[in-house]
C-alpha cells in the first residue's frame, strides 16, 4: 500500500537533491550512532542567484551561507521578505565588518582579535549582537585560513570580553586530499580541540557547535562529530564562476 504522506521529489530537482543529502546524513549518523536531529544542513548560496535561494526557502531553509560580503549586500535586501538569516563562512577582512554587522546573523570564520574588535565596533553602532564560530586551521595547507590550535584558549578568553559576539563553537575546512583519512584527521582534531577547550570553563563561551564538512566530505565530518555541514553545489547544482 502506498503511503500518501511521503512525497517523492522529481528527479533532478533541488528538492530531490536535498532529499538525497538528508538520506546520506541519516546514514552517516547511523554509522556513528548519532541522532540525525543533532546535525543541521546549511545551504551555501555563494554564486547562486536570488531565485535559486527562493526555491531553497520554499523547501524550508531559512539560513544561508555566503563567502563574500559583496554578494551578501546584494542578496539580503532582495530577499528581505523571506526572513532569511545570513551566515558568513568565508575569510573576512576587517574592512568588511560593517556589512557583516548590518546584514549577517552569524560569522563562522572568526580567526583573529583585530577582526573581533572591528566587528564589535560596528555591531555597537548597529545595536546588534551576532553568533560566531572560531575558525581553526587543522591542516598545513597555506591556502587555508584559521586560528592555530594552540592559540584557541587565549583567544577565547579575549573574545569572551566582547559582549556583541556570542561564541557558539568552532569551524574548520579539511585539507583537500584523495585520502579520506586526511579529512577525517582534520575533523577529529577539531572535535578533540573543542573537548579540551570545554575543560577550561570560560564564562560566556559555548562550544556546542562544530561546523565541519562540505559537499565532498560531509559524511566523514558527521561521523567525527559535526553538528552542521555546509553544502552548496550538492544542493544548488554546479556553480558558474565568472
Amino acid at each position: 500500500m502506498n503511503d500518501s504522506s511521503i512525497t517523492i521529489a522529481p528527479a533532478g530537482s533541488m528538492a530531490a537533491r536535498v532529499q538525497g543529502i538528508r538520506a546520506r546524513m541519516a546514514a552517516a549518523c547511523a554509522r556513528a550512532g548519532r541522532d540525525p536531529g543533532e546535525v543541521k544542513l546549511l545551504p551555501v548560496s555563494k554564486t547562486f542567484g536570488v531565485e535559486a535561494i527562493r526555491e531553497a526557502v520554499s523547501l524550508g531553509f531559512r539560513r544561508f551561507g555566503e563567502n563574500r560580503t559583496q554578494e551578501l549586500v546584494q542578496k539580503a535586501p532582495a530577499l528581505s521578505d523571506c526572513g532569511v538569516d545570513w551566515v558568513i563562512i568565508g575569510h573576512l577582512q576587517t574592512n568588511k565588518a560593517k556589512e557583516v554587522a548590518r546584514y549577517a546573523s552569524e560569522l563562522q570564520s572568526l580567526d583573529r582579535l583585530d577582526l573581533a574588535q572591528a566587528l564589535d565596533r560596528r555591531l555597537q553602532t548597529e545595536g546588534r549582537q551576532i553568533d560566531v564560530l572560531v575558525q581553526i586551521k587543522t591542516s598545513d595547507e597555506e591556502t587555508k585560513s584559521g586560528l592555530e590550535p594552540d592559540a584557541l584558549i587565549p583567544f577565547l578568553r579575549e573574545v569572551a570580553r566582547i559582549p556583541t559576539l556570542r561564541v557558539k563553537g568552532l569551524m574548520t575546512i579539511a585539507a583537500l586530499s584523495d585520502d579520506v583519512g586526511v579529512a577525517r584527521g582534520c575533523f577529529a582534531a577539531l572535535r578533540q580541540l573543542r573537548d579540551r577547550a570545554r575543560l577550561e570553563g570560560i564564562e560566556g563561551i559555548s562550544l556546542d557547535r562544530l561546523s565541519m564538512g562540505m559537499s565532498g566530505d560531509f559524511e566523514i565530518a558527521i561521523e567525527e562529530g559535526s553538528t552542521e555541514i555546509r553544502v552548496g553545489s550538492a544542493i544548488f547544482g554546479a556553480r558558474g564562476y565568472a
